[in-house]
């Protein structure tokens, strides 16, 4: 590597990731203006293998989207309904439990919750649904919503966040979702999400959720109308706070989907673009051991590839994904775990199966079969088809 970058306008970047040194904003917008992708996906692989060595990752997870009524009309989201559209929905909490016991008989780990800000379903709809979910099994993760779900519902309680997130918690929550924090430059807030929670409503609650003990991820959606100096601005907020709570478990960069909303972009995120996007972050983000390429929005060969640009983690099985499809997303709805385990080996890397907060579960050793994986207690849920009524 030292060869391949020894003449490289980036050679002094790579030198910094060697001496363990942190980069500038000024850097990270050198790596995200240059033409070389191959010399910037190098220093984000030196990077990356410093943090995780040659393990990558999933999760074997569900999706639930409980209702899709929002009182927002964000201009990129093609998901939120209102009360008069006619493919709106809204799940009970016996249907929630139905999918989530159908899958548990799958071998999920965690269900993936989010909605839209419904205009009537009253706090205990939540934390009656946490219970719920909480008696099936124990084990089960619960991850749940966004920043921007947890200041609604604090309206709804008439509750400030602290009090609210510690309802949830005790209802049963285990972490919080990333999504919601778009770009964080207020104009740009303006321009995709006019009357969305702002930046610092996103990281309070992020920053709240942490000093409570809790773990969340976070995200940011690139490839609108936000420039690549915003979203260094938005990776500098995320560094900032990391530095503060360590409580960020996992980095997840969501590439725009375009067809099907209402903001016209003319340059839509490329493969490429998507590929340095994760690259500088991993490079920049020197606090977060886990940056995610999200198969869903970037198809699993692309995402596959990112193995080899500082991601490490390739997200879950996802079965009944929503946001993204409703946007457009042509990839499939849901991805086998062997379908998983395989193109992680044909990055060269060691699959590992992992929980909510990226801790390993199994670990498949280099070439070995299936049969032949490590694992540890928490794996039993996979072996357990459950009764389902």
């Amino acid at each position: 590597m030292q060869f391949f970058l020894q003449h490289s306008p980036l050679r002094d970047l790579y030198d910094k990731v060697v001496a363990g040194d942190r980069i500038s904003d000024a850097d990270a917008l050198r790596l995200f203006e240059s033409r070389d992708l191959n010399a910037v996906g190098a220093i984000a692989e030196l990077a990356r293998r410093r943090k995780v060595g040659n393990q990558a990752s999933f999760i074997i997870n569900r999706y639930i989207n409980y209702s899709n009524y929002c009182i927002l009309s964000c201009q990129f989201c093609s998901f939120a309904r209102k009360k008069r559209d006619a493919d709106g929905f809204e799940l009970s909490i016996e249907q929630i439990v139905a999918k989530a016991r159908e899958a548990l008989g799958l071998g999920i780990t965690e269900l993936h919750i989010v909605g839209g800000l419904h205009p009537s379903l009253p706090f205990t709809y939540y934390t009656d649904m946490l219970k719920a979910l909480r008696e099936l099994d124990p084990r089960l993760q619960l991850k749940c919503f966004t920043a921007i779900e947890v200041l609604h519902l604090a309206w709804l309680a008439k509750k400030s966040v602290a009090e609210t997130l510690q309802a949830l918690k005790q209802a049963g929550l285990d972490s919080l979702t990333g999504g919601g924090a778009e770009i964080f430059r207020k104009e740009v807030r303006s321009a995709i999400a006019r009357g969305k929670e702002s930046a610092e409503e996103y990281l309070d609650v992020h920053r709240t959720w942490h000093r409570m003990g809790g773990r969340s991820t976070c995200t940011m959606l690139y490839g609108h109308v936000e420039s690549l100096a915003d979203r260094v601005d938005h990776l500098r907020y995320l560094r900032d706070l990391q530095d503060e709570t360590h409580g960020f478990v996992g980095f997840v960069p969501l590439p725009y989907q375009p067809e099907d909303n209402d903001i016209p972009v003319e340059h839509p995120p490329t493969g490429a673009d998507s590929l340095r996007t994760i690259a500088v972050s991993r490079i920049y983000l020197d606090n977060f051991d886990h940056i995610t390429a999200y198969w869903v929005g970037m198809g699993l060969k692309l995402a596959q590839v990112a193995l080899s640009y500082g991601a490490d983690d390739l997200h879950g099985t996802i079965l009944e994904e929503h946001i993204f499809h409703m946007a457009g997303a042509t990839s499939p709805q849901q991805q086998t775990e062997a379908e998983m385990i395989k193109a992680i080996r044909e990055a060269g890397r060691t699959p590992v199966q992992r929980n909510s907060f990226y801790e390993p579960i199994r670990t498949w050793d280099d070439g070995a079969p299936e049969s032949g994986a490590k694992q540890d207690g928490r794996s039993r849920v996979l072996e357990e088809n459950l009764a389902t009524g």
